[in-house]
């Protein structure tokens, strides 16, 4: 996937955000650095930018349990 494509709805932060980068960062760096397996630092990540897509979903859309094309409380397919 490049920095280009489009990203799911939720609970993906967009690919630009500052926060998911900062993350994988992090996961990246304690690998290299021995303080994290490769497996731990990306249960951190997976979990940290679920979260970082949360927060964004919320902020675009106060109210709403989800972003998306589909309103509040609708069946999904």
């Amino acid at each position: 996937m490049t920095p280009d494509s489009q990203m799911p709805s939720p609970p993906f932060p967009s690919t630009g955000n500052a926060v998911l980068g900062l993350i994988v960062g992090g996961a990246i760096e304690s690998v290299r650095s021995g303080e994290a397996t490769v497996e731990e630092a990306i249960l951190h990540a997976a979990v940290h930018g679920w979260y970082e897509g949360h927060v964004q979903g919320e902020d675009e859309c106060p109210g709403c349990d989800f972003r998306g094309g589909l309103a509040k409380d609708s069946a999904r397919g």
